[in-house]
């Protein structure tokens, strides 16, 4: 399947959301290790981060996907991506 650059720039923003959605439930829960979560919480945490990381992946496979398809670097589509969404986030 290919891909646009806007489509990898919502791809990385989704993630980036999901990852902070994962940080926020950490922050509100507090560390297992020291205080034990309800099922209720671990159930949550555990759906945020596999939805973190299955975004996560997606991205990262579509990244490679797009960098082959327009023969450049892997890690600079990488880096032009994060930078698009730093630009655009800030413009939002």
């Amino acid at each position: 399947m290919a891909h646009t650059f806007e489509e990898l720039i919502e791809k990385q923003r989704a993630a980036d959301q999901a990852h902070a959605r994962v940080e926020e439930l950490r922050d509100q829960y507090g560390p297992p290790a020291h205080n034990p979560w309800p099922e209720h919480q671990t159930e949550v945490y555990e759906t945020a981060w596999r939805a973190w990381r299955e975004l996560a992946r997606d991205v990262q496979e579509a990244v490679t996907e797009y960098a082959k398809d327009q023969g450049t670097a892997r890690n600079q589509v990488e880096a032009d991506v994060r930078q698009a969404v730093r630009r655009t986030g800030a413009e939002g």
